[in-house]
């Protein structure tokens, strides 16, 4: 029986497909042991199958004597691996990932299941330069099928963007994502920043849409130089810098983060202010807290505090400004987490819209006269943005909405100016919305 570290990338990766299938739990707990190249091996696997798991599977079925849908999860995850492998990827040999698909189905589920992998991969590898597509009647099927969304977001996409738009979004998320970094300067001057990932010759793109943002393909290089654990910069897309940015805090004031874990928002916050004054990060999850409390000491942001609660049964005396960054579907951002797209359903969606809705007139009474309240999400979904938006203003007749102009480019601003929307295909980072509302004197 083979080990933790005696595993490859490959096969620690099929464990983890394994779980998600199983339990829809994403855990990349079983590649801790894996040497720091080989963890990272592991999520671009996980994440390019998740990512391309509908069209794989229909390559399966095509090449394959059993049905997929009467394989047990292992062997679905290995030949996933191994036929995203020989279609996606270049530098392996074609031969060296049959031979390591096998030899992982021999060790982990029989030989005879290894014959069974050998001859479908073969069967395909003769194809490769005229690999079938999907035909279907069903058109919603099709496309599904294609780029490997589920049908009910499929519908819901295709009507509300029409077809071309809606390919050109599906195609954005199943591209490898870029990256953005932020720069601490509770920590470090951007010039600084700047300056060091020169000398290191790291890649990298400074936006003009938020100060101190910087693109970059990947995040490894900020991890060797420990720029992450010392607090220099953290992993945080532009379209996130949003709501922190609207809220506009200033140094001195009482802030109120809802929802906050991981806690890169509060980080933020806390350096938009200079250290000065405080803000309490509300979670319910006290593992997130956990790592957000130690994020916050990382990065010298020592005037958060945290609270575990739900937000819903939580009395504060009102506050200067609250944010509340709303759990949400998440379809804004499938390129960096293609798990979502499987996880989610069309039920899940209407009762997230019904928690934000109580988490909204929750977060209303902890706004004081004058104050500022910043509803925002990493969805692309109506119903969780500005139709939420419009139901609590009349609920809610204290409050009116403030326009973004002179805070965010205006490009990305709609709703007469009042709301920020950003999509993954249209602005090449994740798909974000938010609005700041103010509570009348």
């Amino acid at each position: 029986m083979a080990t933790d570290t005696d595993k490859s990338a490959r096969s620690v990766s099929i464990d983890i497909l394994n779980k998600f299938d199983d339990t829809q739990d994403l855990d990349y707990g079983p590649s801790n042991a894996l040497e720091p190249s080989e963890r990272a091996k592991v999520r671009e696997y996980v994440q390019n199958i998740l990512r391309r798991r509908s069209y794989l599977d229909f390559l399966i079925d095509h090449f394959a004597s059993v049905k997929i849908g009467e394989m047990k999860s292992n062997l679905k995850n290995l030949l996933r691996l191994a036929i995203y492998e020989l279609v996606f990827m270049d530098g392996s040999p074609d031969y060296a990932t049959i031979n390591e698909a096998v030899n992982i189905a021999k060790l982990t589920i029989s030989h005879k299941t290894g014959d069974l992998v050998n001859a479908i991969l073969r069967n395909m590898q003769r194809e490769l330069d005229d690999l079938p597509k999907p035909n279907y009647e069903d058109r919603t099927k099709l496309v599904a099928t294609t780029f490997s969304h589920p049908e009910w977001m499929v519908r819901r996409w295709v009507k509300r963007f029409g077809e071309r738009e809606a390919f050109k979004l599906m195609q954005s998320n199943n591209k490898r994502p870029h990256y953005f970094v932020r720069v601490n300067t509770l920590r470090t001057k951007r010039k600084y920043f700047r300056l060091r990932l020169e000398k290191k010759e790291v890649p990298f793109e400074e936006s003009d849409w938020l100060p101190g943002f910087f693109k970059v393909d990947s995040v490894r290089p900020f991890i060797e130089m420990n720029l992450l654990k010392r607090g220099f910069c953290q992993v945080q897309d532009i379209a996130a810098g949003f709501a922190p940015t609207i809220l506009d805090p200033q140094s001195g004031e009482t802030i109120y983060d809802l929802c906050s874990a991981p806690g890169t928002k509060a980080i933020m916050i806390s350096d938009l202010m200079e250290g000065e004054g405080t803000i309490l990060a509300v979670d319910r999850s006290s593992n997130r807290l956990d790592k957000l409390a130690e994020s916050a000491l990382d990065y010298h942001a020592e005037n958060i505090k945290i609270r575990r609660a739900d937000v819903r049964e939580l009395e504060l005396d009102p506050a200067d400004r609250v944010m509340l960054d709303a759990p949400c579907t998440g379809t804004g951002v499938l390129s960096k987490r293609a798990d979502l797209r499987w996880k989610r359903t069309e039920e899940d969606l209407q009762d997230l819209v019904e928690l934000q809705k109580e988490l909204l007139d929750s977060a209303a009474k902890m706004v004081k006269p004058g104050g500022k309240l910043v509803y925002s999400t990493c969805s692309l979904e109506e119903e969780e943005n500005m139709q939420q938006v419009k139901q609590f203003l009349e609920r809610h007749e204290e409050f009116s909405l403030d326009s973004l102009k002179g805070y965010i480019p205006e490009e990305l601003l709609v709703e007469e100016n009042t709301a920020y929307q950003t999509y993954p295909h249209r602005h090449h980072c994740d798909g974000h919305f938010g609005v700041r509302l103010t509570r009348k004197q």
